[in-house]
């Protein structure tokens, strides 16, 4: 998957640079980030409350290093790495107060993608399509995000991890408490929900409308 892609499609375009001297008035980030802001961390959190938190955190923390800025990106990629900063200290801590048997043995339900004789209810005839092609679709994106937030909660945050920060398995595993063995049958079977959703709701209903 292409991280750039994913970010283009699932995030609204960034501003390019700016003058350090040219940050907006505090008073109007919630307009003009906010949403933003949120939809990230939602995407993140998959809980409104904690997301709403975290945007608010963001928001208080940027204020106090708003002298800081240096201007070498724009105000709203400052606004997520500071965002992002805060959604990896979130997932430390819950991460390091789960036990640790719902790390080691995450139970995962594939029913949904079957029918009732055991078989896939689809098969991924359009995955030999240009997969840039696919990548170009919004609507594609749309059913990813579906897909994702369908996954169990730890595969998910190991998942984007991985392919949206592009942090280190080193460094998942210490965000997450989890051992290298455990992150590889995590991402293992994140990838292979995904594959099977996107088989089911994308691949599949793209072969029966045509």
């Amino acid at each position: 998957m292409s991280t750039k892609i994913y970010k283009e499609f699932v995030m609204p375009e960034e501003k390019p640079p700016m003058d350090p001297n040219q940050l907006s008035d505090p008073e109007n980030w919630v307009d003009q980030h906010g949403d933003y802001l949120f939809g990230y961390a939602l995407l993140r959190l998959r809980d409104p409350r904690t997301a709403e938190d975290m945007v608010q955190e963001t928001f208080l923390a940027a204020l106090q290093a708003r002298d800081n800025f240096a201007g070498r990106s724009s105000e709203r990629t400052w606004l997520v790495g500071i965002l992002k900063h805060k959604i990896l200290n979130h997932l430390c801590r819950n991460s390091r107060e789960r036990p640790i048997s719902d790390v080691e043995s995450p139970v995962d339900r594939m029913e949904e993608f079957f029918d009732d004789r055991g078989r896939l209810k689809a098969t991924a005839t359009e995955w030999a399509t240009d997969p840039s092609r696919v990548f170009e679709q919004k609507e594609f994106w749309e059913v990813l995000q579906r897909c994702l937030s369908r996954l169990p909660v730890r595969l998910s945050e190991a998942f984007l991890l991985r392919e949206m920060d592009e942090l280190s398995s080193e460094e998942i595993c210490n965000v997450l408490n989890v051992s290298v063995t455990n992150l590889r049958v995590m991402l293992h079977r994140a990838r292979l929900r995904l594959r099977l959703c996107l088989e089911l709701n994308w691949f599949g209903l793209k072969a029966e409308n045509k």
